[in-house]
């Protein structure tokens, strides 16, 4: 999986490629485009929902910027590889997640499989993000505490959680406890 340079560096080779100037995807994608220019330089870390807005802004799967090369046929992920594909994403408050893509290198999937490790957040503050589709999250270990909308819920190894992502939400794992989790992120065309 490509670290934070190469992710910025495939989103501006795609607005390129689309012709597609800095200013008109900061339009699409709500951006700033001192945002952009920061995603694309790799100066900056960034959270999943920017770049899922940058996506949707090029008209491409978020896995887009994660794959190394595509297949039409089944993917097999090996767990050997899990280690080398992690991207870290800051989110409001540092929530600490490090995503490992499963399923990279399928080409026109709709959804997007991780397991995630999410690290004790560094700070009580977050902001809630929101984006078109929907999201499975299955606990493997520790909790987790998703807030979705007004509510929040804390989810236990085993428990799971099925919300849709254009409603306001964060999630993070419970104070001082490491959790891991399979997300499934639905992105519609």
């Amino acid at each position: 999986m490509p670290t934070n340079n190469e992710i910025g560096a495939k989103i501006r080779d795609l607005r390129e490629m689309r012709r597609v100037s800095v200013e008109e995807l900061a339009e699409r994608s709500q951006l700033t485009v001192e945002k952009i220019h920061a995603i694309e330089s790799g100066g900056v870390t960034t959270s999943l929902t920017p770049l899922l807005s940058i996506a949707r802004g090029l008209g491409v799967r978020l896995g887009t910027f994660l794959d190394d090369s595509t297949t039409s046929g089944p993917v097999v992920s090996r767990a050997d590889t899990k280690e080398k594909s992690a991207v870290r994403f800051a989110g409001a408050g540092q929530s600490g997640l490090e995503f490992h893509a499963l399923a990279t290198n399928k080409s026109d999937r709709n959804m997007e499989p991780f397991i995630i490790d999410v690290h004790a957040p560094e700070s009580d503050e977050f902001e809630l993000s929101s984006h078109e589709g929907e999201e499975f999250i299955y606990v493997l270990s520790g909790t987790l505490e998703a807030v979705v909308g007004k509510e929040k819920y804390v989810i236990n190894a085993g428990d799971s959680i099925y919300y849709d992502s254009i409603v306001p939400h964060h999630v993070h794992s419970a104070k001082g406890v490491e959790t891991k989790i399979l997300a499934v992120i639905y992105t519609p065309n």
